[in-house]
C-alpha cells in the first residue's frame, strides 16, 4: 500500500495519523508540522502504541513539506498550537505547494472550516476537482447517524443517510432517500422526530477532532485500499456538470481516479434546496 502524508500535528492531524495507522490503510504515514519535535514525538508515540496492538504501519514525523512527493494522498489538517486548521492564504499556499510537488495526489481537507480552500482552489486557481475535496460532511453524517441510532435502537451499519448542501447553515438530510434497517427512514421515524433531528443539524457543526479524523480516515481507506463504498464530501462539481457554480456536500465515490459526485435522487423540495445551495 502507498504512503499517506498528514500536514498538521494539531488534534485533528494527530487523530488522523492514529486512526489511519490503526486501520492499516497505508504502509507509511508521515506527519508534517513546523513544530517538528511535536510531530516526531506524536509519530513515535503512535508507532509504539501500534507495536503493542500488533500494527506494522511505519509512522514518521517531519517538518519538510517535500514529504508529499510520491504520496498517494495528502490530508490537510490543523497545525500544532494556536494556528489551528490550515485556512486562508496560508492554506491556499500550502495546497498550491502540494499540487506543485505532487499533482496526482488526492488532497483531502479534513477540517470543518476548510471548505473555502476547496472552493477557491478549484473555482479560482484551476485545481482539478477530482483531486481535491473536504471530508467534514462525512463527520456530520456520522453524527446524524448516531442520533438516528439513539432514536431507533438500530446499529450504525443499518443506517444509510446522506448530508448534502453547503455547510454549516445549508446542510440537510434527504430523509426520503435514507434507510434504517432496510426500511425507508421516513417510515421508521415519525415526522416529529425527523423535524427534531433537522433542527439539531446546525448544532452538530463543527464536528469534533475525532469525528473529523474518522471521516478523513474513511476516505483514506477508500482511496488507498481500493475498498468499495461512498462518503459525503465537500467538492466542486466537475466542469462538465451544468450545476458547477459553488462547492457542495454530496455523496461521492473515491477511486484511483479521484473523487466523483453521486448526485442523489431527491424529492422535489430537497432538489430545490440543493439547487439553491449550489447557486447561492
Amino acid at each position: 500500500m502507498p504512503t499517506l502524508v498528514v500536514v498538521g500535528a494539531g488534534p485533528i492531524g494527530a487523530a488522523v495519523v492514529h486512526q489511519a495507522a490503526g486501520a492499516g490503510v497505508a504502509t507509511r504515514i508521515v506527519l508534517v508540522d513546523s513544530a517538528v519535535d511535536v510531530a516526531r514525538g506524536l509519530a513515535l508515540d503512535i508507532r509504539q502504541s501500534g507495536a503493542i496492538a500488533g500494527q506494522s504501519t511505519a509512522v514518521d514525523g517531519s517538518d519538510d513539506t517535500g514529504a508529499v512527493v510520491g504520496a498517494a494522498m495528502v490530508v490537510v489538517a490543523d497545525r500544532h498550537g494556536a494556528a489551528g486548521e490550515w485556512r486562508g492564504d496560508d492554506g491556499l499556499r500550502l495546497i498550491s505547494t502540494v499540487r506543485g510537488l505532487n499533482p496526482r495526489a488526492l488532497i483531502l481537507c479534513a477540517g470543518a472550516h476548510q471548505t473555502e480552500l476547496v472552493e477557491t482552489m478549484v473555482c479560482e486557481r484551476d485545481a482539478d476537482p477530482r483531486w481535491l475535496a473536504g471530508s467534514a460532511p462525512e463527520a456530520l453524517r456520522g453524527a446524524v447517524t448516531a442520533l438516528a441510532c439513539l432514536e431507533t435502537g438500530a446499529a450504525p451499519a443499518d443506517v444509510s443517510l446522506a448530508a448534502i448542501g453547503r455547510p454549516p447553515k445549508d446542510l440537510f438530510v434527504p430523509w426520503e432517500g435514507a434507510s434504517i434497517g432496510g426500511s425507508r427512514a421516513a417510515a421508521v421515524l415519525p415526522p416529529p422526530v425527523i423535524a427534531r433531528l433537522d433542527r439539531q443539524l446546525p448544532f452538530l457543526w463543527p464536528p469534533g477532532p475525532l469525528a473529523l479524523a474518522g471521516a478523513a480516515t474513511r476516505v483514506a481507506r477508500l482511496a488507498l485500499t481500493r475498498a468499495s463504498g461512498w462518503v459525503c464530501l465537500f467538492l466542486v462539481p466537475p466542469p462538465e456538470h451544468d450545476m458547477r457554480v459553488r462547492g457542495v456536500a454530496v455523496p461521492a465515490l473515491v477511486t484511483g481516479a479521484g473523487v466523483r459526485p453521486l448526485w442523489p435522487l431527491l424529492a422535489p423540495r430537497d432538489r430545490v434546496r440543493l439547487d439553491s445551495a449550489i447557486a447561492g
